[in-house]
């Protein structure tokens, strides 16, 4: 329609969304479906999470705040930063969100003027471009692939470097893929910031806590205090406390930034929730260790679903070292036709002949950057996944 915004026509809705949505039509029509495509754990918000909302109600603590966070929530952010990261952050340089989402959108619309890049890695997590977009930047994408197990170089970082480059913007680990960055990893891009100072780091830390085997998180402030000055880090409750629904994110950064994204902050949403605010910061401040044992649950069934996958006819699973996700490579399923007749032009083509010859639904990989992939969240039960992975494994033995 003519009176729409131009702007829209950059950017694209959600696909994992629309992944979701179609799945759950689906199922709502009576068929067997099972849906890995939603980054969402399975597991419910913690007790003492919910009674500290319930709290927080019951006290009358339902009134608008602070636009971008109550004072106590923004002192248990600072209280995580020092004792999680090594990273002094005072309340002033604390910005609150209506999830991590809008802090990253937040930090856009306050800084991008038209003509500036945005460096952004792929597999990216499919909102990334279109933010920067809708904020009038240009999102610069360098591909990571299987070669170099989803992580970009300091080789890559340093190419695509021009005057004209305001942010890096840096996920670890990711979303799609799980490529968690070790510290030498980590510091050999700082390495390549530190000789741009015009570059700003963007860090977008929500799976910090779901990490396996022996990995160990940092972050780019962290790791290079050199950048602290220029770096945003982003973070939030949503995966590692099952919060996803209270929409609570938050980031640290510079006071004049941190001021900018407020005043964005101030003129769309105001702010967020009063009594998920009151829940976070129960949840940054109370017991931690449930966040162990989700973890392990998690590890189990990233091994079996990576096993399984790894299985399958054509399917290559790398062993991510984060997150809830794989992201299998399928070069070797490309060309081929379905045992029902589809043809297997690309892993769109792919994941739609999967969802409606066998009922799994996944997101492809053209959605966050780089195919021949296939996005699949483990954040579901073990016998879920093991049937899920069973129906990919005969798709996939039928293709021709």
């Amino acid at each position: 329609m003519s009176f729409l915004s131009a702007t829209l026509d950059r950017v694209k809705p959600s696909p994992t969304i629309a992944v979701t949505t179609r799945a759950a039509e689906l199922k709502a029509a009576g068929r067997d479906i099972i849906a890995l495509g939603a980054g969402e754990p399975d597991f419910d918000t913690p007790q003492n999470i919910k009674d500290a909302a319930i709290a927080a109600i019951n006290a009358g603590k339902t009134k608008y705040t602070a636009v971008d966070g109550i004072p106590e929530l923004k002192k248990a952010i600072c209280a995580k930063f020092a004792r999680e990261n090594g990273l002094d952050y005072a309340p002033a340089q604390v910005t609150v969100g209506t999830g991590g989402k809008q802090v990253l959108y937040n930090a856009f619309m306050a800084t991008l003027n038209p003509g500036d890049e945005v460096i952004v890695p792929a597999p990216y997590w499919v909102s990334y471009p279109d933010m920067v977009l809708l904020a009038g930047g240009t999102p610069v994408v360098i591909e990571a692939g299987l070669d170099t197990a989803f992580k970009v170089t300091p080789e890559q970082l340093e190419a695509a470097i021009t005057p004209k480059t305001k942010w890096f913007l840096f996920n670890s680990p990711s979303n799609p893929t799980g490529a968690g960055y070790n510290r030498a990893e980590l510091k050999a891009l700082t390495d390549v910031l530190m000789r741009h100072p015009q570059v700003w780091v963007m860090t977008d830390d929500m799976y910090e806590h779901l990490v396996f085997d022996d990995f160990e998180f940092c972050t780019p402030a962290q790791v290079e205090p050199a950048l602290y000055d220029r770096t945003l880090t982003v973070n939030g409750v949503s995966k590692a406390y099952a919060m996803t629904g209270w929409r609570i994110g938050y980031a640290a950064g510079p006071v004049p930034l941190i001021k900018a994204m407020g005043k964005v902050q101030s003129q769309s949403t105001s702010n967020p929730c009063s009594v998920s605010q009151w829940a976070a910061v129960e949840a940054l401040n109370g017991v931690q260790d449930y966040i162990e044992a989700n973890k392990a649950l998690f590890q189990r069934r990233r091994d079996l679903v990576v096993s399984m996958l790894n299985a399958a006819k054509g399917v290559t699973c790398p062993v991510p070292e984060g997150a809830f996700y794989v992201y299998p490579d399928i070069s070797a399923c490309i060309g081929k036709f379905s045992a029902g007749g589809t043809a297997i032009t690309d892993d769109e083509a792919f994941a739609t002949a999967l969802l409606d010859e066998t009922g799994v639904a996944v997101v492809f990989g053209a959605a966050f950057g780089l195919s021949p992939n296939f996005r699949v969240s483990y954040a579901t039960s073990e016998a879920q996944l093991e049937e899920a992975c069973r129906r990919i494994q005969t798709f996939c033995e039928g293709l021709r």
